[in-house]
C-alpha cells in the first residue's frame, strides 16, 4: 500500500488525529498523573513579554542614596527586603504556593509536601478546586486525611501564628458541596481564623484553559463515583477505562462577580476574600471589578499557568500571555497576584516590576516537593529569594514592592516587529 507524504505539512499530527479521534486534543493518556501541563516552551512564545523583557539598571541611584544615608554605610544586595502583604496576610517573601487542584499529580504526599514548607517559608498557599468533589471532605478511615484537610493540617503544624496562610478555592461544584461552609466550620481551621490566616478564592478561571473548568482523568470505577456531580465525556472510547470529567466554568457578568463577592464577604466575615482571573481580553475590567467589590486579592493566571489536564489547543493558543495581562492592568494600589511560568528570580522580577505584589509557583513548586519532599520548595525558594535580592539591588532598590516598569524593558509589539523588521 502506498503511503501519502506532505513535506512542511503537520502531517504525524494529522495521522495520530486520524487514529485516536477526539482524544488526539488531548496530550497522550499514559502522561497523565506524572507529567504537569502548560503552555508552549519558555522562549518559544513571541508574545511572552516577561520571557522577552530585560531588566534595566540606571546609572544614578537616588533611592540607593536613601539607603547609604540610613545605614550609613554602602549598601549590599543582603539589605534588600522580600517581605510582603499579600491578599491580606503577612508573607516573608512576594511569592505564594499557587493552586494544583484535584489533579492527580498533586493528591495526598505532594500536595502535603508542598504545603509543610510552605508553612515552613511563611508564604501563602493556595488549594485548588474539586479537591472534595473528587477526593471527599473526609478520609474514608480514621487512618488518613483527606488531600484537603491533610494540606491545610500540614501546613498549620509548620507555620508560625504571623506569617504566611491558607486559600480555599470555591468552583460550580464545590459550591454544592459546601466546601467554603465545611472549611469556615472545621475545627482544623480555627488556629488560622483566629490568626486571620485563611482566606477563600473564588475561581473564574484559569490561565491553562481560560473559559474552560477543570478536566480531570478518571478510571471508569471513580467517574461512576462522581457522576452526579461531574459531566463525563467519552473521548478515550467506550472501551476504554479512562473517562474525561468534566467540570463547569461557571457563569460571570460583571454583576453576578459583584454580587458573589458580597455573599462571601457576608456569609465569612471572618476570611479574606480573593478572586482568580483567567487572561481574558477583558482582564483589567474585570480586575477593577472584583477590587471595586471588596475583594483582598485578584490572582491574574496567565496563558503560561497551568499543572493540570488541558487541550492541547489551549496552551499555546488561547489566553493572554502574563506579561500581556499585567500591562493591560497598569500599576495599581490593589493586591494583584501573578502566576505563569513562574520559576525563577529573573521572571518574577519583572512580573512585580508590572504591578504583581506576589507571584505564584505552581509546576515549580511541584517539580521541586517531587525533587525533595523534605526540602526542595524550601531551596527552590532559596534561590528566588537570592536573584530577587541581586536583581533588586542592581537598580538601585531595597523593597520587592518597589520595583516599577521603568525598571524593566519590554519588547517591541510581535506584530509590528515582524512588519518592520
Amino acid at each position: 500500500m502506498s503511503v501519502l507524504s506532505a513535506e512542511g505539512f503537520p502531517e504525524e499530527q494529522v495521522r495520530h488525529r486520524a487514529r485516536a479521534g477526539a482524544a488526539a486534543a488531548f496530550p497522550a493518556l499514559e502522561s497523565y498523573g506524572s507529567s504537569l501541563l502548560g503552555a508552549i516552551p519558555a522562549g518559544h512564545d513571541p508574545y511572552d513579554l516577561l520571557e522577552r523583557a530585560r531588566i534595566v539598571p540606571p546609572v544614578f541611584m537616588p533611592e540607593r542614596l536613601k539607603k547609604l544615608i540610613d545605614l550609613a554605610r554602602e549598601p549590599l544586595y543582603t539589605d534588600v527586603e522580600l517581605g510582603a502583604s499579600v491578599g491580606g496576610f503577612v508573607s516573608r517573601l512576594p511569592l505564594y504556593v499557587s493552586a494544583f487542584g484535584s489533579t492527580q499529580v498533586a493528591s495526598h504526599d505532594l500536595g502535603e509536601a508542598a504545603g509543610r514548607q510552605a508553612g515552613q517559608l511563611g508564604i501563602p498557599m493556595v488549594i485548588g478546586e474539586n479537591v472534595v468533589p473528587v477526593n471527599g471532605y473526609r478520609a474514608a478511615s480514621d487512618s488518613g486525611s483527606s488531600p484537603l484537610l491533610g494540606r491545610i493540617a500540614a501546613y498549620t503544624a509548620a507555620a508560625d501564628d504571623e506569617h504566611g496562610g491558607v486559600v480555599v478555592q470555591q468552583s460550580t461544584e464545590d459550591a454544592d458541596a459546601e466546601v467554603w461552609n465545611q472549611v469556615y466550620s472545621d475545627p482544623v481551621s480555627e488556629p488560622l481564623l483566629a490568626t486571620g490566616r485563611l482566606a477563600f478564592e473564588l475561581k473564574v478561571g484559569q490561565g491553562a484553559k481560560p473559559g474552560l473548568g477543570g478536566l480531570t482523568v478518571l478510571g471508569r470505577e471513580a467517574g461512576g463515583r462522581v457522576a452526579e456531580q461531574y459531566a463525563m465525556d467519552e473521548v478515550f472510547g467506550a472501551d476504554s477505562d479512562s473517562v474525561l470529567r468534566i467540570s463547569s466554568p461557571g457563569t460571570f457578568t460583571e454583576e453576578i462577580l459583584r454580587q458573589q463577592i458580597r455573599l462571601m464577604r457576608n456569609n465569612f466575615p471572618r476570611v479574606k476574600v480573593w478572586v482568580k482571573l483567567h487572561p481574558g481580553r477583558d482582564i483589567a475590567l474585570a480586575a477593577a471589578t472584583a477590587w471595586a467589590a471588596g475583594a483582598d486579592s485578584v490572582t491574574v493566571d496567565g496563558a503560561e499557568g497551568g499543572t493540570a489536564w488541558a487541550p492541547t489547543g489551549f496552551l499555546g493558543q488561547v489566553g493572554l500571555p502574563l506579561g500581556e495581562c499585567l500591562t493591560r492592568i497598569g500599576p495599581t494600589d490593589h493586591c494583584l497576584l501573578a502566576s505563569g511560568r513562574i520559576w525563577e528570580g529573573g521572571r518574577a522580577a519583572k512580573a512585580l516590576a508590572l504591578g504583581a505584589r506576589a507571584v505564584g509557583l505552581g509546576r515549580a513548586a511541584l517539580l521541586a516537593v517531587d525533587e525533595d519532599a523534605d526540602a526542595g520548595l524550601v531551596r527552590l525558594v532559596e534561590s528566588i529569594a537570592l536573584e530577587l535580592r541581586l536583581l533588586i539591588s542592581s537598580v538601585g532598590k531595597y523593597h520587592a514592592n518597589a520595583l516599577e516598569a521603568d525598571d524593566i524593558l519590554l519588547p517591541a509589539d510581535p506584530a509590528t516587529a515582524s512588519r518592520t523588521g
